[in-house]
């Protein structure tokens, strides 16, 4: 037995008679790991409001600086760094994606 899954045609990148993606001109370098680590840090913070994150692209990388709000510097970080490279590790596979390296500072105020 099968299961049909339904596409939206909305949902699906289309290649002209060219080869050229119709949404390429709409794409910014960088927008997956920059929608990823915006997704992680408001979803780890209590206060996601008071979450900046300020982006610097250079030549192929990018590198995220994130400002939480002081009393979520350690939900942030984790105990020994490790939410904070898993933080890493997660944006830069989303950074691999889009063909570009990242890195992730977290700023302390």
């Amino acid at each position: 037995m099968t299961d049909d899954l339904a596409v939206d045609d909305d949902d699906v990148n289309t290649i002209d008679d060219e080869g050229q993606d119709d949404d390429e001109g709409n794409r910014l370098d960088g927008g997956t790991p920059l929608a990823v680590v915006t997704y992680l840090v408001h979803a780890i913070a209590s206060e996601p409001d008071a979450v900046v994150i300020n982006t610097e692209e250079r030549s192929g990388s990018i590198r995220f600086r994130i400002h939480v709000d002081p009393e979520d510097m350690g939900r942030v970080i984790g105990r020994r760094g490790r939410v904070a490279q898993a933080i890493r590790t997660v944006v830069a596979a989303a950074g691999a994606r889009d063909g570009v390296q990242t890195s992730v500072d977290i700023v302390d105020d």
